[in-house]
């Protein structure tokens, strides 16, 4: 399956805890001002790479902890992302997941992102505030974005923040 990137990076240790496959997407509908990665927000730059190829990468890395999928906006590309979360999964790694969207506007979109969703571990959700930026947060850019468990927070039909 297709997939537009705007990059891979093998072995990051800033995008969520333990050593990370991260996939960034290309394309964001946000625009976020003071965005760290404002080249992904264009949705026709980037590259085109079948998930084949990245799980290969993903897979001969004995190392990793999990994979982290990030942007861009990766609930643009639910579909494929959501076939590598499933090997990912199989694999015994975990997910975490960056959208500019809120978990509560994630619920309301269902279909393809839902079922993203549902193979996600920790989300870390909202848009990049520039005047909410702190260095001090723990794998996030501002402090309106919550890290949030996500398996506890769909079985507790409630937002469950993750202990991390």
């Amino acid at each position: 399956m297709k997939i537009q990137i705007a990059g891979l990076v093998n072995d990051s240790i800033v995008d969520g805890v333990g050593l990370r496959y991260g996939v960034y997407v290309q394309g964001c509908p946000h625009g976020c001002k003071g965005c760290h990665n404002p080249k992904t927000h264009d949705f026709n730059c980037g590259k085109t790479m079948d998930t084949d190829e990245i799980w290969e990468a993903i897979a001969k890395n004995p190392l990793l902890d999990g994979v982290t999928f990030s942007g861009g906006e990766p609930m643009c590309q639910p579909i494929p992302l959501k076939e590598l979360a499933v090997k990912a999964k199989a694999a015994g790694l975990n997910i975490w997941v960056y959208s500019g969207y809120t978990w509560e506007k994630l619920l309301t979109m269902g279909g393809d992102v839902g079922a993203l969703l549902q193979l996600t571990d920790i989300l870390v959700d909202g848009a990049f505030i520039e005047g909410e930026k702190s260095l001090e947060l723990r794998f996030k850019g501002s402090k309106n974005q919550r890290t949030i468990d996500v398996q506890k927070s769909l079985t507790a039909n409630k937002i469950v923040l993750a202990d991390i």
